[in-house]
Parts: structure tokens; C-alpha cells; sequence
């Protein structure tokens, strides 16, 4: 019989039975018939060939042995077996199972995140084949000059593409309509093997000097704005008020190449002089590229690497920047070119979240072994009342190791259903985990379907939970002995000795494991409670950030000026508005600007000592946001209206730069390559300001007046209103200023709260995530002393009531309970102690304002644990206490 028919029969028991009996009747009546022929009558012949053929029962059972795969069946009979017991045990299967489904869907939830981020390889053709050209140290941007450099040297690869990510507004005026998208080279869908469902892909040809404005899209971008695949082909689109043509309709299944973003709109990067209105695919300066192609046959990385390097010196010999110093450039064609796997993509949400990815699956790692301890201990007390049954089945001749399969096998069973459980919660957790983190100006999208990694993982994970709860209680309870259990009536038996020491000690790891856990959330949460309480050197609450782009109004530069100060002449006469500004950068936004400075008779130490962080702000920017003017003066119009080569500096610059004396009226220059810039005076000092982030030590900070250098062609304006109210209120007067200065202007406007907000997403991540894995903890720990002592009140239930018939008082019965209770928890915490300061180092990166040792955490964290764990433990005490002694001997 085939292997595949003997699994199926495994499946269908009662029909192989039938089988079974069908064919041994009709052996014995061809039997029977046979011994008619020879003269028997019919009742004889049915006898004797019964009789001949033997004992049925026995021959079934040998013929079903062949016809079935015999550990498969006796394994099915076990889960079956083990499917009635938790039925027959409901309060401690629902324990067990919620237990385990919060323990294994926080792994997988946690997992299911790193796989899409960190382990899940591009849906493109061949995408182990795919590699990254880096430069330097790591560095991954690269110039349009050196992209096309790279692309035209020969040999170096099967076909290659570059790639920057980018946003576009749809909106030809008003309100902003955000849509993601990316810039791409005309190679970009041929090398990376991505087909078009309706029309075409990008080209070659598309991306060329003077290319004419096409863009491919995505199936949901098409459905969404065209109602149909094929019907978006062909028709226009406005990208920041320009339109392009969409030629094609790219798989449904392709989001891109980086992870942690899903693109919408692919438009040709020649189109960048379209957009932006001005030569800049050129530039020899601008940064804003990565670089892949695919490894010809039978290249390994080495061997890339080796090509690469060998092509630096020409590639940036030919790209080299003129405007750079002497030295940049030296340092400049002395870069070497490298290459990296890249099946992975590139991700800059990878960058920020890869290394607390990891800590958080430490933490969900330890819950779960916390979370296995508990269901040990269950196991352990649950086996006392199993005692009878399993000293029956090694009397009827079971083998330990039969006992131990059956009761791993209940163990497993438990174990698959809490992780069953556990992946629909960890499907519903990791996507509000990303929800989380996302935001209406940068979304994070991620492939959270389950794979083969996820599954595998799952599985995994369970067996292991399985054995690793499972074992210990199964071969305790395999070594009872037989005689001794059935003597002794059912209770009161194992009354200590080596499942009790077991017991405890389970009870000590899983406070220990806790408290490292709850003073890591401690360390977290306080940490994260610390940055947002940070005083950032300006008024975050009350302030509307609004970003005005009048690049579709297509203005003249002195038009384009005049715009912008009616503009902000509009906006402080608006209703509501007590103060309002502009300024090039807004506090804590993504974008940074900085140069090295010159002070006269000033020797900076190092080179980083001399870069300086700059702003464009207009009169009343520092009143606005609240930042006091400590000496000097504000910009005024005048400055901005003359060009005055002015600047207001911060405290930190100051100091830096003009220690021991009045920095009023000194000057300093930048440096542009191996010149200077004209002198600017230092007319005013402010208080330091936060300038990209909350956590960052505070920068050294020039304001400009706005309005000079490379900003006056810039068709954004960043407006900051001062409300009387809530910001959000003035929306609508915001929306009618910007169609009463042009219908083409478009807006965007949040709150300067929120912006500061949404710069928090890792650290708030990070807290809430580790508090709930503490507070679970905690639950778990709790649970499991509570139970703990719950049976050894129990076990000891004779012992109580001799105790109180000789005269034992409540109070003393009371100590006797919460004493061992309390040892527990002491040598717990002294075991836990050690591990929490040894661990949570690990958490030193991701700490503000607090140190990974701090007593005072550790002090709560400790404080916390050991309160919840006397308070489970006063409820068995008090039942010790109120035992009734009769009732109590009369049970034996």
C-alpha cells in the first residue's frame, strides 16, 4: 500500500474500520462456502472457518498496523485524547491558552514587523541578484552626474537604475493633496523585471535631457483617481501643478523598492527640471540618488566590489565638483565605490527601527518566558490531581516514555492553540504598531502578509514553548510510583520534596524575569515622559505651521517676493492671529541646513567645532514662537528689505564663538569651497532653540533675515501663526487667504504641536510598547505566585487544620502563608536585580535624560512588583486562615 494512501487512512478511521470488517467477512464466507462444498452444513462451515481463521480482533489490529502509519495514528489518538482533557479542564485552559496567545502573538506580532522591514526580499524578478553601489563609509547617496557615470562605464553591471523617493501634490490650488511617488531612471521597471498591467513602463527614451513630463502609476493609484486600470493610460496628471502623461499601470504587487513607503506615482528624474523649474540634474552638488543594478552571471559580491573600486577613479574624476575646496575635492577623487546585497531594498524606516525591532523582540522573548513558567507551574499542579490516572496506565504496562509522548503531546496541543490564537492577534498588533508610527506627512506602509518566515517562525516558536513548558512537568509526572499513588486514595501525596523545589523555583525566575522587564518599561517610559517634557527653547502649543507653495501661480522672482510679503501682510490681519512669521525651516522639521563658519582671530579645535546651523526667519519669528531675545535686537523689515548681511545668533554660538566677550556687532563668514562670504554682524542673541529634534544636544544656531541668498527663488513659503484659540480653528481663513492671493496657491497646515509629535514616533513606540510587555509581566508573575500559592494551601490543607486544632491562631497562619510568599518574591527580586542591570544596558541608546542604572526606576520597578505580588498572595492567606479544622481532617 503507498505511503499517501496509509496518511489518508490515518485521516478516516471509522471508513478503514469498515473496510477492515468487510474484508475479513468475506474471507470467512469464502471460508464457509469452501466447507459447504465439502459437505458441511451452513451453520457448521460458519463455525469452523471462523474458528480456522483465528482471533479477529487481533488480525484486524495486525492488518490496520499496514494499512495506516502507526506513529501518525497513535499521535492523532493523543491529540484527540488531549482535546478532551483541556475541554474537561476549562478555567485552566482558558489560563494556559490566553497566556500563550499573548506571549506568542507579541512575538509574532514583533516578528511580523522585522520580516517585512529587515527580512522580506523585493517582489522583483531574481531579487538576490540585486546590488546597492555605496561609497566611503556607507555613505548611499549619489549626484545625478555620478548615477549617469556609474550607468555608462562598461562591465560593471547586467542592467542598472537609480532611485529617490519623493511626494507630489495633485492639487492645482488650495488644499494640498499629498501622493507618494518616487524618481526614477528610465531602466528603473526593465532591470528590476516589473511588468506594466495597462499601458507601459517607464523607458529609457522617457528619461532624457529635455524629456517631455510622463509618469507611470500604481494599480491603486489608477483605481483610485481613474476608476480603472486602463482607463488612467493616457490620461494627464497634475504633479505639483505640472501635468504629466501617464503611460502605463505598474503591477499590483510592486510598491517600490524602498520598504517602508509605497509609491504611487513614478515619474523620470529628467522630469525634475520640469517640476522644479531649473537645471538641477546637472548639479554636481546635489545629494539625492541610490544607485543598484543586477550582478552579471557568476559575479560574486567580491568580485563587485573589485569592478567598482576600479571605476571610482574615473567616475569621480569626471563628476568632480568645481565650486568645492581644494581639500573636498582631494578627499573627493579619493572615494572608492562598494557594493551591497540589496535584495532587501534600501529604507530609511529600516535605519531608525531596526535596532529597537530587535530589543523588542527581546522583551516579547522574555514575556514569553515568563508566560512558560506560569503554564510550568500549572502543569506541575495540575499533575497532582493526574497522579492516579498515570499510575494507572504504567500498572496496565505503559512505558515512561510513552507517558511523557502522551503528556508532550497535550502540552503541544495547548501550544498550537494559544499560537493559533496568537497570530490573528499578532495581525491585528503589528498593524496598529505601523499605524503608530505613521503619519499624514510621512505614512509607513509595510507587507505584513504572512509568509513562509512568519509561519516557520510561528511553528517554531510554539514547538519550542511546547517543550520548554512541557517537559519538565511531563517527566515528573512519568516517575510517580505506581504502587504508592494508588494506595494512596488520591490525596495529599507528593507532599514536597523535589515538585515543590521545582515549583518555587519557577515562581523565583518568573519574578526575576519581571522585574527585568517592568524596570525596563520604567527606563522607557520615563525616558520618553522626559523628551516630551523637554523645553525646546520655544512655545509649541498654540502655533499653525502652514507651508504656502505658489510654484503653479508661475510668478516672476520680484512678483514671486511681493507675493510672499502680501502673504504674510494677509496673515496677521487675520481674525484670531496675534502674532505670525515666516521662516525657511520650521522647529523640529526633517529639513537641517549648515555651514562652516570663520570667525576673525578664532582657531576652532576641530572642524565640526566650526559648523554652524542656519535659518531664514523674518521680523517677529523669536516673539512668535515665544523665544526671548536676550541682548541685541530682532530682524527687522528694514534688514530684509535692504539685504542686510545680518544674523541673530543663539546662546550656544555664542559662547562657542565669542566667549569673554560682547558677540554684538562682531561678524563672521561662511565658507563657500575655498572662498569666503561677505562678513555678516551679529546683531542680536537668543535663547537656544531645539532645531531637528528634541534629543539632540543643542546646535549652534544663526538666523538670517529671509528673503537672501539661494531661498529668494524658492516658491515655499512657511508661515507660523499665533492664535488666540486652537490653531486648527483658523484653517478656514487660511484656506480663503491663499485663493485671495492667487487661486493657485496651494496649502498644507498642521500644528506645531503635532509636528513636534510626530518627531516622537520611535521613542513613543519604544514606551508604550514596553509598557505593556511590563504590565503583562507583572499580570503574569502575579498569576503565577497567586496560583502557586494557591496549591501549596491546598497540599497543605491537613497540615492547617492540625495546626489550628492545636491552637494556632489566624494571625500566625496568616504569617506562615505570606512569610513563604515573601521569600519568594525577596530572592526573586535579589536574582532580578542582578539581570535588570546586567540588561538593560542594552537600552542606553535609546535613553534620554536618565542613565540605564537609575536607582530611582529600579526602586519603583521593585516596589511595584513585590506590592502585587503580596497582594496575590494575601488571598490564599486569608483562606489558609479561615480553613475550618474539622472540615479539613475529616478529609483524610
Amino acid at each position: 500500500m503507498s505511503w499517501v494512501r496509509r496518511f489518508v487512512n490515518v485521516l478516516r478511521p471509522a471508513r478503514l474500520g469498515r473496510d477492515l470488517d468487510r474484508e475479513l467477512q468475506f474471507h470467512i464466507a469464502e471460508r464457509a462456502d469452501d466447507l459447504v462444498a465439502r459437505g458441511m452444513s451452513p451453520s457448521d462451515a460458519a463455525r469452523e472457518a471462523r474458528r480456522r481463521f483465528g482471533h479477529l480482533t487481533s488480525l484486524k489490529e495486525r492488518t490496520r498496523d499496514t494499512d495506516v502509519v502507526g506513529w501518525l495514528e497513535t499521535l492523532a489518538a493523543d491529540i484527540r485524547y488531549a482535546l478532551r482533557g483541556l475541554r474537561a479542564t476549562p478555567a485552566f485552559t482558558l489560563v494556559a491558552v490566553l497566556s500563550l496567545a499573548l506571549g506568542l502573538g507579541a512575538n509574532t506580532a514583533i516578528f511580523s514587523l522585522a520580516n517585512a522591514l529587515i527580512f522580506k526580499t523585493l517582489p522583483v524578478r531574481d531579487p538576490e541578484q540585486l546590488v546597492a553601489v555605496t561609497m566611503g563609509k556607507g555613505g548611499d547617496i549619489f549626484t545625478n552626474p555620478l548615477w549617469e557615470e556609474i550607468r555608462d562605464y562598461p562591465g560593471l553591471f547586467d542592467g542598472s537604475f537609480a532611485y529617490a523617493d519623493g511626494g507630489f501634490n495633485l492639487a492645482d490650488g488650495g488644499e494640498v493633496r499629498r501622493v507618494s511617488g518616487a524618481w526614477v531612471s528610465g531602466e528603473f521597471f526593465s532591470v528590476l523585471g516589473v511588468r506594466a498591467v495597462a499601458g507601459r513602463t517607464l523607458l529609457r527614451s522617457d528619461d532624457a535631457r529635455g524629456c517631455a513630463p510622463t509618469a507611470a502609476v500604481s494599480a491603486g493609484f489608477a483605481l483610485r483617481e481613474h476608476g480603472s486600470l486602463q482607463g488612467a493610460v493616457g490620461k494627464m496628471v497634475s504633479l505639483n501643478g505640472r501635468p504629466f502623461t501617464i503611460v502605463g499601470v505598474v503591477d499590483p504587487d510592486f510598491f517600490g523598492i524602498e520598504v517602508g513607503r509605497s509609491a504611487d506615482v513614478y515619474a523620470p528624474i529628467c522630469a525634475q527640471d520640469v517640476v522644479y523649474g531649473r537645471n538641477i540634474v546637472n548639479q554636481r552638488g546635489r545629494w539625492f540618488l541610490n544607485v543598484a543594478g543586477r550582478r552579471p552571471t557568476g559575479a560574486s559580491m567580491a568580485q563587485m566590489s573589485a569592478r567598482l573600486s576600479t571605476a571610482s577613479s574615473a567616475i569621480f574624476t569626471a563628476t568632480l565638483p568645481g565650486h568645492w575646496s581644494s581639500a573636498d575635492q582631494a578627499d573627493y577623487l579619493k572615494t572608492k565605490l562598494n557594493a551591497e546585497e540589496a535584495e532587501t531594498g534600501f529604507s530609511d524606516a529600516r535605519r531608525s527601527y531596526r535596532a529597537a525591532l530587535f530589543t523588542m523582540l527581546a522583551v516579547v522573548g522574555v514575556v514569553l518566558l515568563i508566560a512558560c513558567a506560569n503554564i510550568a507551574n500549572l502543569l506541575l499542579a495540575r499533575a497532582v490531581s493526574r497522579d492516579r490516572e498515570v499510575a494507572i496506565r504504567i500498572a496496565l504496562g505503559a512505558a515512561r516514555g510513552r507517558v511523557v509522548r502522551q503528556l508532550l503531546t497535550e502540552s503541544l496541543v495547548l501550544s498550537f492553540v494559544g499560537a493559533g490564537i496568537g497570530l490573528l492577534f499578532a495581525r491585528w498588533a503589528s498593524s496598529l504598531l505601523v499605524g503608530f508610527v505613521s503619519s499624514t506627512r510621512r505614512p509607513v506602509w509595510l507587507d505584513l502578509s504572512i509568509d513562509w518566515r512568519v509561519l516557520l517562525f510561528s511553528i517554531a516558536v510554539a514547538t519550542a514553548t511546547a517543550i520548554l513548558f512541557g517537559l519538565v512537568p511531563a517527566w515528573r509526572a512519568s516517575h510517580v510510583d505506581p504502587q504508592a499513588s494508588l494506595k494512596a486514595g488520591g490525596r495529599g501525596l507528593v507532599s514536597g520534596g523535589p515538585r515543590q523545589r521545582l515549583t518555587k523555583g519557577l515562581v523565583v525566575v518568573q519574578v526575576a524575569l519581571s522585574l527585568a522587564l517592568v524596570a525596563a518599561a520604567g527606563l522607557l517610559v520615563t525616558s520618553f515622559r522626559r523628551l516630551t517634557s523637554v523645553d525646546p527653547g520655544f512655545r509649541r502649543d498654540g502655533v499653525l505651521v502652514v507651508s504656502l507653495d505658489f510654484a503653479n501661480a508661475k510668478y516672476e522672482p520680484a512678483q514671486l517676493e511681493q507675493a510672499k510679503e502680501d502673504a504674510l501682510r494677509r496673515a496677521r490681519a487675520l481674525p484670531g492671529v496675534r502674532l505670525a512669521s515666516t521662516a525657511l525651516l520650521t522647529p523640529i522639521g526633517r529639513m537641517s541646513w549648515n555651514e562652516f563658519v570663520v570667525v576673525p582671530g578664532i582657531v576652532p579645535r576641530t572642524q565640526a567645532d566650526s559648523l554652524v546651523y542656519f535659518n531664514q526667519v523674518t521680523d517677529g519669528y523669536f516673539a512668535t514662537l515665544g523665544t526671548p531675545l536676550l541682548a541685541g535686537r530682532d530682524v527687522s523689515a528694514a534688514d530684509i528689505a535692504q539685504k542686510r548681511r545680518v544674523a541673530v545668533i543663539n546662546e550656544t554660538m555664542a559662547h562657542r564663538w565669542f566667549a569673554g566677550r560682547n558677540p554684538l556687532g562682531e561678524t563672521f563668514r561662511t565658507t563657500v569651497g575655498d572662498t569666503l562670504s561677505a562678513p555678516i554682524e551679529v546683531i542680536g542673541v537668543v535663547r537656544d532653540a531645539k532645531y531637528q529634534r528634541l534629543d539632540e544636544v543643542t546646535l549652534a544656531t544663526a538666523y538670517l533675515p529671509q528673503g537672501q541668498g539661494d531661498d529668494a527663488s524658492n516658491s515655499e513659503l512657511q508661515l507660523l501663526l499665533r492664535t488666540a484659540g486652537s490653531p486648527t480653528e483658523l484653517v478656514p481663513s487660511v484656506r480663503a487667504l491663499a485663493a485671495d492671493v492667487n487661486p493657485r496657491i496651494t496649502f498644507d497646515a498642521t500644528t506645531l504641536s503635532a509636528q513636534v509629535n510626530a518627531s516622537l514616533a520611535r521613542p513613543r513606540l519604544l514606551a508604550s510598547l514596553s509598557g505593556f510587555m511590563g504590565v503583562l509581566a507583572l499580570v503574569l508573575a502575579v498569576i503565577g505566585l497567586y496560583g502557586m500559592m494557591s496549591y501549596e494551601v491546598t497540599r497543605r490543607r491537613n497540615e492547617i487544620g492540625i495546626r489550628k486544632a492545636l491552637g494556632a491562631a489566624n494571625p500566625e497562619l496568616w504569617r506562615m502563608v505570606v512569610g513563604e510568599a515573601l521569600r519568594l518574591i525577596v530572592v526573586g527580586l535579589a536574582v532580578g536585580a542582578a539581570m535588570a542591570l546586567a540588561s538593560t544596558r542594552l537600552l542606553n541608546a535609546f535613553l534620554f535624560g536618565l542613565t540605564a542604572t537609575d536607582p530611582r526606576t529600579f526602586a519603583i520597578a521593585a516596589a511595584l512588583l513585590a506590592s502585587a505580588a503580596l497582594a496575590a498572595a494575601c488571598l490564599p492567606a486569608w483562606r489558609a486562615a479561615r480553613l475550618d479544622p474539622m472540615e479539613a481532617l475529616r478529609e483524610d
